[in-house]
C-alpha cells in the first residue's frame, strides 16, 4: 500500500515537471507563460493532496 501511494506521488510530480518545461518550450509572452505555470503548480498540488488523502 506505501509503495503504491510512493509511486503514484513519484508519477506525479514527475509529470508536473515535464509539463513545465513543455511550458516553457512554448512561444508564448512571458505574463501568459506565469499564469500557465502557475495553474499547472495549482493542479499539481492538488494532486498530490489527493493521492496523500489529504484531500
Amino acid at each position: 500500500m506505501g509503495a503504491s501511494i510512493l509511486i503514484g506521488i513519484l508519477i506525479t510530480f514527475l509529470v508536473i515537471v515535464l509539463v513545465l518545461y513543455l511550458v516553457q518550450r512554448l512561444p508564448i509572452d512571458g505574463r501568459t507563460r506565469q499564469i500557465v505555470q502557475i495553474i499547472v503548480i495549482v493542479i499539481g498540488i492538488v494532486s498530490l493532496l489527493k493521492y496523500l488523502a489529504v484531500w
